[in-house]
């Protein structure tokens, strides 16, 4: 079997830790090492990603590849680039959301071999046929740490066949999104079934895409504020241009601070009070946002 080195230029809590994950220039011991492989998530890091190419070619052939590259993925190997727990049981998705490369990278919706792992990152699980998503569950149900759905699930198809088994499943974190207006009514009906099968809001996530073209700080907070009036601690995703830019400090300054959970719920239910009455006064919630 082949000995291969894994070479990232950003380590996260994902990324893998046994002793063939190096996220820096080769070490100066010897290594035995058949072929290294660079992967590369994110395309603001591709300069770093493509200088450990160089770095690390003394030391065996290597391969360039990952998100960045718009690597469309094959079959989810555990352990292989992310850490063991994490794991994908799909790729692609059938939206054609304008801010996501998912689609373009990965193409149509794919089913794969399901391995072993608590922490589901599929990028649209729920877009998977329902027999897909049964083994998914059965698969978590024999994992020895709760499951989490951190990758999110699409709140305009959360069914209740799926409520169902997610109550039966008691996952430690699940995950919705808040990206579009469109997206907000379906995330309040997703609120309401999951309190039914209840799930409180220290279960559940929203990613809101923050910080595009056009957007508004104003804007931005009253799209968070809403998702916690749907029930749902916000998480706060700053848009980046194609070469991996964010808008500006002040973005990323406001986006730090909706950003963790457990800040973003002592932050939300400091303002939550002040921020609800002044939309009531000026008339800007609608019905459905109540």
């Amino acid at each position: 079997m082949k000995r291969i080195a894994r070479v990232f230029p950003r380590k996260t809590k994902a990324s893998p830790d046994d002793r063939l994950a190096f996220f820096d220039k080769p070490p100066e011991h010897p290594l035995r090492i058949d072929e290294v492989h660079v992967s590369c998530t994110f395309t603001y890091d591709r300069s770093k990603a493509e200088e450990l190419c160089e770095q690390w070619e003394k030391v065996a052939p290597v391969k360039l590849g990952g998100p960045a590259y718009d690597d469309p993925g094959s079959e989810f190997e555990p352990g292989k680039y992310l850490k063991r727990g994490y794991v994908i049981t799909s790729r692609g998705c059938p939206n054609k959301c304008w801010f996501c490369s998912v689609p373009k990278r990965e193409g149509e919706l794919r089913e794969l071999p399901i391995q072993e792992g608590h922490n589901v990152l599929d990028s649209n699980l729920l877009a998977c046929s329902f027999r897909h998503f049964t083994k998914v569950i059965k698969m978590l149900e024999k994992q020895k740490d709760r499951a989490s759905f951190t990758g999110g699930l699409e709140a305009a198809i959360l069914e209740w066949k799926h409520l169902e088994l997610l109550w039966h499943l008691r996952p430690k974190r699940i995950f919705c999104a808040y990206d579009t207006p469109d997206d907000y009514d379906p995330l309040i009906e997703a609120g309401r079934k999951l309190r039914y099968a209840n799930f409180t809001r220290s279960h559940l996530g929203c990613y809101v895409l923050i910080g595009w073209p056009g957007d508004k700080f104003s804007s931005a907070e009253d799209r968070l504020m809403k998702a916690w009036m749907a029930g749902f601690i916000p998480m706060a995703m700053l848009w980046r241009d194609p070469s991996g830019e964010t808008p500006s400090r002040a973005w990323s300054r406001f986006q730090r601070a909706w950003a963790r959970p457990a800040i973003t719920k002592v932050h939300v239910e400091r303002r939550f009070i002040k921020w609800y009455r002044k939309k009531r006064k000026d008339g800007s919630l609608c019905r459905s946002s109540e």
